[in-house]
């Protein structure tokens, strides 16, 4: 959880940070500020920055998640394998007592 929250953080704050030198340039070449395109090259841009700039933090997170992941499915693995050998021993159990049941028959 610590490495999403740093990440998250961290992309924040270069989009703020982007947002306001692209800003600051906007209102400094044309004299008034065009929110919607401020925002959108603040948004490609602080993109851009962050895949090359957060690429450590980019990958501990991703690293995270790949281990969650791999201990989720293996939980899954080990509560099938006990299903399944649960199943097995109630068929095997369910075997002998049919064939216990016909010998006392015959």
């Amino acid at each position: 959880m610590k490495e999403f929250a740093v990440y998250t953080g961290l992309r924040i704050l270069v989009f703020v940070a982007t947002f306001a030198v692209v800003s600051g340039i906007w209102i400094l070449t044309a004299g008034s500020l065009n929110w919607f395109y401020a925002l959108l090259v603040a948004f490609v841009v602080s993109g851009v920055a962050s895949y090359t700039l957060l690429n450590r933090q980019r990958l501990a997170f991703a690293q995270r998640v790949d281990a969650r992941a791999t201990r989720a499915v293996e939980a899954m693995r080990s509560k099938e394998d006990e299903d399944r050998a649960e199943r097995e021993k109630s068929q095997l159990e369910k075997s002998q007592l049919d064939k216990s049941q016909r010998e006392k028959h015959a």
